[in-house]
């Protein structure tokens, strides 16, 4: 029997869907599991156990080559977490006797179950792992409600990175902090100036090293950042550090003792490798939709309309985007604080 999941989209969501994996395998131990991904996603199943083929999805040239190549798979069954026009196209094209995606109204016929994404999330694993997780009901008897994220990394990875915060001047025994200073869009990057001020809140700790999440191009962005930090706080950053790439990254994150910063993939990717996590939200997100496992502990998230729910009333999602910018300067620092401060002595050696 071969399964097929379907999830082409960001790197956080093909994280949270390979969960779907953990709980087929248990299911159905001789199945052949594949999952369809987009290329640059890769990084974060790599080594997955659970796993036991990539298919990797490009663009719409490929389309019916990719057709035909999960046709030629002849799968028992496809789980589309993606549910697009078109996958829902593709699952319906399989040949799969289960056809599994969410509802929408012009996806519906395509598939020959469908669930629907508005629900309240029951544990604190939170909506975005309980709405996949209901995609496994026709193929598993009393399929579980939730199952944590895990990346994978090998002892090799590990142990590079390791090299790389010694040869860099850090002490194991520090506290280190990976901060993720820029969301993928503007709109998702919480004011810089207002960072920086987080920034030499951490730094006041004692025995604490500042890495950043960056790539080369954003290296600008960064040094932007600092510019706005105090002394103390730039004494204890160690911006050559960093992940030449995404596995890189995840290695170098495991040695951290958190990562803080704007709530996304590298947030998500860092609860998965078991890191505690201070997430930031952008002012238009749900956060109930991505606070995953949130408990007030190890993973705590901020959000403005936890502060000031005044500022949200009557606005409609396509208000909150067009004055996310104002939004954000009423964000201040001053919110976040105290929970950072909670967070810190919950989460530093």
């Amino acid at each position: 029997m071969k399964i097929l999941v379907i999830q082409q989209k960001m790197i956080g969501d093909v994280l949270t869907s390979s969960i779907l994996f953990e709980a087929l395998r248990e299911a159905h131990p001789e199945a052949k599991l594949h999952y369809l991904i987009y290329p640059h996603t890769k990084a974060v199943v790599e080594n997955n156990p659970f796993i036991d083929k990539l298919i990797f999805g490009k663009n719409e040239l490929t389309f019916y080559r990719l057709l035909q190549e999960i046709r030629s798979e002849e799968y028992h069954a496809i789980i589309d977490a993606y549910s697009t026009v078109k996958t829902s196209i593709i699952t319906n094209l399989s040949g799969a006797k289960y056809k599994i995606g969410f509802d929408k109204k012009y996806t519906r016929p395509f598939y020959t179950h469908v669930f629907s994404r508005n629900m309240q999330a029951k544990t604190n694993a939170g909506a975005a792992i309980e709405k996949r997780m209901q995609l496994l009901k026709p193929i598993i008897k009393d399929a579980p409600i939730q199952i944590k994220p895990k990346i994978y990394l090998s002892t090799a990875e590990k142990d590079k990175a390791k090299e790389s915060l010694i040869k860099g001047g850090i002490t194991l025994t520090d506290s280190i902090y990976m901060i993720g200073a820029l969301g993928s869009s503007e709109k998702k990057t919480y004011p810089l100036p207002y960072l920086a001020k987080l920034l030499d809140q951490i730094a006041a700790k004692e025995k604490t090293a500042i890495l950043f999440n960056y790539i080369p191009s954003q290296k600008e962005q960064i040094s932007t950042l600092i510019g706005y930090c105090n002394a103390q706080t730039k004494h204890k950053i160690y911006l050559e550090i960093y992940g030449k790439s995404l596995r890189e990254f995840l290695a170098l994150t495991s040695f951290c003792d958190a990562i803080i910063g704007n709530e996304g993939g590298a947030i998500n990717m860092a609860k998965a490798l078991n890191v505690p996590s201070f997430a930031i939200f952008s002012p238009p997100l749900n956060k109930a939709n991505w606070n995953i496992y949130e408990d007030g502990k190890q993973n705590v998230s901020v959000h403005l309309k936890d502060f000031s729910p005044e500022l949200f009333a009557e606005k409609s999602q396509d208000d909150l985007h067009k004055d996310v910018f104002a939004l954000y300067e009423k964000f201040s620092p001053a919110y976040i604080e105290e929970h950072l401060d909670q967070f810190l002595k919950l989460n530093t050696k």
